[in-house]
């Protein structure tokens, strides 16, 4: 692969050093200002740090002498493709060779903070904070996110005019040379060209890093030789393929150790005993941590550290009520019968209800696991008074702030090499990783690397909330919705991240203390995207004993659980068609689009008694979809998927073959968390210990898969969470069709009718 690729930087190389303080104003090579908290700058410049040989153009790209470009990406890349398609918007308005093109993460840095992702993770948790509060608060904490499907979304433009900007550098310099009008050049396939004359990029760097750019940047325009839209090859691939791909826990540094952690059950649980004797006896153990709430064993490699665990028959008193799946269910339950807050309404709902038949159904869904292929993993060394972490984050200044705060040093003191993600979730928006390494780091003296085994990454995830709905609704004489009336029981997933996630910035805590007891988060997805008269949304507060956090497409892959399987059920009802039902009271004309080419490319027979057909509906940032399911139960009891269609808008594609794979993969997701991916609780401790415990399907279990991409010239919408709301409905209302009874609750099976 040319030089600037990712196989040569994805390893070490691909972290230059994520500068020890998210405020460094560069002045030029060698040069930089450090702002201090209290004296706020007007704007930032770039922090990028250059190769030998490397010329720096602004804060999202670099050319080399030879050629290459190198894109700094400020998202972490966990399979969904950013690496290569932030890459690919410079590269088509720089007019590069992708053959040349490489990428590395870039700096912290209040430039590349994403408000976009801060508001799409928390799902309205800050809606009545005031907008320029918000923005100033992710910009002066540098949060640097990866986080609803945001990326493309609020990075595109910066994107788009960093690759003008340099393109217009490099077209004056070659102009001057020709004696030439630099807006008659253009470049294309990493050379400026005039004509039939042409020089490289690398001819030109040094040189135009001195010329300045226009007011107004001149933007492509056209599909004429564009990278846009086209399904280039992924940068990553080659370095996963030939295994120089660097992940946390390749990460090998002199003198390292290795640590394994056990720590208690969830909620107020403290060590209280080990067996120091016994585990010390196991060949290779060096030293064992105690803290109140986890101990760790610190070896020369990891089997003998997690051997030593077992050794230690570590026991913990947890204090207050036990958390089992009974008292989870009694939570949710009498959240739903008591007092809710209402999130959003329309109408009189009251009237429409009062002395009317209504329709009501319940729903539940459990406890979601993460269950990532990569465990939690860090590693940390101290020296010199500065902790370098290396670790798998989508946010790595609070990873950062985290680790810090754990030792008791500042911030500044603290350098984050961000690795690749073996698939994330949301999983990686935690950091007790980051803590954890960090203090024992500060203990041994050494370079030390901690992984969370299966067993503890299963038992100690930051679930997706379970929850409980109670749908009503209200039929007309043509068996039009006339009022919908959705309450809906879950913890307050996104306070606790907000909690969790957020510095501790005053005026943030102080917004959030105003705000009433509901959470918008907890209730995502739930208003409808149909046209009623008359709607209420109701969010129920139910504390539960676990903690909750962010799972792929948070509280969506629930409400439109509840949505789209209610919504069948009342067409029943009705006596009307499914997807006729959902056409006529639907308002988006994209979303009509993506249900009837589902239907046809699936054969629809009208999900009639017998026809094992199921079919469902979502919308979601920006972007649209449809799902035909095809199911069954095999032996009365085990569901079976035997097929998926998909239907699919979500707006201008950066890059096809992405957008696909994100889509796939979101279906096989969401089809996962239908069957399985959850877990019961048993006196504080999740029953799930292994992936055999999660009933996930296999290969042999994948059904036939057809997806539709609609063109659509509309701004580019969410595409890696898009996948995973309506699968479940869509298998719920194939079941139906199929067995002739309704499954309400999450994962499936035929005793959960």
């Amino acid at each position: 692969m040319a030089k600037g690729g990712i196989s040569d930087r994805i390893g070490s190389r691909i972290v230059q050093g994520v500068n020890r303080r998210s405020l460094l104003i560069g002045g030029g090579a060698g040069v930089g200002l450090l702002v201090a908290w209290a004296i706020w700058p007007r704007r930032y410049l770039p922090n990028l740090t250059a190769a030998p040989g490397e010329k720096i153009f602004g804060a999202w790209l670099k050319i080399g002498e030879d050629g290459h470009v190198s894109v700094a990406v400020p998202q972490a890349e966990h399979g969904q493709g950013v690496y290569t398609t932030m890459p690919q918007i410079v590269a088509d308005e720089l007019g590069a060779d992708w053959r040349r093109v490489g990428l590395e993460p870039a700096p912290l840095n209040p430039l590349y903070a994403n408000d976009l992702g801060a508001g799409e993770l928390f799902e309205g948790v800050f809606a009545g904070i005031p907008e320029a509060l918000k923005k100033t608060h992710v910009v002066r904490t540098a949060l640097v996110l990866t986080a609803g499907s945001s990326s493309i979304r609020n990075f595109e433009g910066d994107l788009r005019q960093a690759g003008a900007a340099a393109r217009v550098l490099l077209c004056k310099v070659a102009a001057r040379r020709w004696g030439v009008d630099w807006r008659a050049c253009d470049s294309a396939a990493g050379f400026v060209t005039h004509g039939n004359r042409k020089l490289g990029f690398g001819a030109l760097a040094a040189e135009a890093t001195r010329e300045s750019v226009p007011k107004e940047l001149p933007l492509r325009q056209g599909n004429v030789a564009r990278l846009t839209g086209r399904s280039l090859p992924r940068l990553d691939v080659p370095s996963k393929v030939d295994g120089s791909a660097g992940f946390a826990g390749d990460v090998r540094l002199p003198e390292m150790v290795f640590a394994a952690i056990r720590q208690g059950p969830v909620g107020d649980s403290r060590l209280t005993k080990i067996n120091r004797t016994a585990a010390t006896k196991i060949r290779g153990v060096i030293e064992v941590i105690q803290e109140p709430r986890w101990v760790a064993v610190i070896a020369n490699n990891w089997w003998a550290a997690n051997r030593a665990l077992d050794a230690l028959v570590p026991t913990f008193a947890t204090r207050g009520s036990l958390v089992n799946s009974d008292s989870i269910g009694a939570a949710l339950a009498r959240a739903l019968d008591g007092p809710g807050q209402r999130m959003a309404a329309q109408g009189d709902l009251a009237a429409v209800f009062k002395g009317a038949q209504v329709v009501t159904a319940d729903y539940q869904v459990g406890l979601g696991l993460h269950a990532a292929l990569e465990t939690m993993t860090a590693t940390a060394r101290i020296e010199n008074g500065v902790l370098e972490l290396w670790l798998p984050t989508q946010a790595p200044g609070l990873a950062r702030a985290a680790a810090a705060a754990a030792i008791g040093v500042s911030p500044d003191s603290v350098i984050v090499h961000p690795m690749l993600i073996g698939g994330s979730f949301g999983a990686n928006l935690e950091h007790d990783v980051a803590a954890q390494a960090a203090m024992i780091a500060k203990r041994i003296k050494r370079p030390v690397q901690l992984v969370w085994s299966r067993y503890e990454d299963l038992l100690h995830d930051r679930y997706r909330p379970p929850a409980a709905a109670r749908m009503t609704a209200r039929l007309g004489p043509n068996g039009a919705i006339m009022g919908w009336l959705a309450k809906i029981a879950a913890p307050n997933t996104g306070r606790e991240l907000a909690d969790r996630l957020t510095t501790s910035d005053p005026a943030v805590r102080a917004a959030l203390a105003l705000e009433g007891a509901g959470d918008p988060y907890a209730v995502a997805g739930a208003l409808p995207i149909y046209r009623f008269p008359a709607y209420a949304i109701d969010h129920h507060p139910a504390d539960i004993g676990v903690p909750t956090g962010h799972w792929r497409s948070g509280a969506h892959s629930y409400t439109a659980f509840f949505t789209e399987c209610f919504l069948d059920e009342l067409a029943h009802v009705a006596g009307t068609e499914p997807l006729s039902f959902r056409v006529s009271i639907t308002a988006e004309p994209r979303l009509v689009r993506c249900l009837s080419t589902a239907a046809a490319l699936g054969g629809w027979e009208g999900g009639v008694p017998g026809s094992a057909q199921g079919i469902a509906c979502h919308s979601f940032r920006g972007s649209h979809i449809a799902v035909l399911a095809e199911a069954h139960f095999e032996d009365g009891q085990r569901p079976v998927v035997d097929r998926i269609v998909a239907a699919v808008d979500c707006g201008r594609q950066i890059n096809p073959d992405i957008v696909r794979q994100q889509i796939e993969g979101g279906l096989i997701f969401g089809m996962a968390g239908a069957l399985g991916g959850s877990t019961d609780f048993t006196e504080n401790v999740a029953d799930a210990r292994s992936f055999a415990d999660l009933r996930l399907p296999r290969l042999a279990d994948i059904p036939d898969i057809t997806i539709e991409m609609i063109r659509s010239e509309a701004e580019p919408g969410g595409v890696s969470e898009l996948a995973v709301p309506p699968v479940a409905p869509a298998i719920a209302n194939a079941l139906q069709a199929s067995a002739g009874f309704r499954l309400r609750r999450l994962p499936f099976t035929a005793s959960a009718a």
